[in-house]
């Protein structure tokens, strides 16, 4: 698996996890606050959209799994 792969199945995961976590319709439902990190998630996907550099990527760099076309 390639560091892009990676930092994408992750977001997927917060995302989801957020979601079920924050939407009061949901049977996990906790506080609608998870919400914040569902668009925080969204905000550093669209920043390293825009400026092609990503943390996470990085630190993935650094630990030694290879980079994504």
């Amino acid at each position: 698996m390639t560091t892009w792969q990676i930092v994408r199945i992750v977001a997927g995961i917060f995302i989801l996890l957020s979601l079920a976590l924050g939407v009061p319709g949901s049977p996990l439902f906790v506080n609608s606050w998870w919400l914040a990190f569902t668009a925080f998630v969204g905000i550093n996907l669209l920043q390293s959209g825009l400026t092609r550099w990503c943390l996470m990527e990085s630190i993935l760099r650094k630990l030694g799994i290879k980079p994504g076309n």
